[in-house]
């Protein structure tokens, strides 16, 4: 199986990528937008088993990313409790 994890951020995803594990099967990659982790996510049909985004991405990125799949690639995102959000508001806002 071949796991991707993708994390949004000021990152250039040609040079912030790091594969793990027996036969790399699980990667994380830097994205600095959802439109650039659409454009890796069509790239990855084939390829990739699942793939994972961080929170940043939130429900409609990871619909976005669905569609930008046609559904083909089980898309699943990171969230947190209620009871952080304001921690969360402040640290990426």
């Amino acid at each position: 199986m071949k796991f991707i994890y993708m994390i949004m951020g000021p990152f250039d995803s040609k040079i912030d990528r790091k594969a793990i594990g027996k036969n790399n099967n699980a990667e994380i990659i830097g994205v600095k937008n959802l439109e650039e982790a659409k454009d890796i996510s069509k790239s990855l049909m084939g390829i990739a088993d699942v793939i994972e985004l961080c929170g940043a991405f939130g429900k409609e990125g990871a619909r976005e990313i669905i569609d930008a799949t046609n559904g083909k690639i089980p898309v699943g995102f990171v969230t947190h409790l209620d009871c952080q959000d304001d921690l969360f508001d402040e640290l990426f806002s």
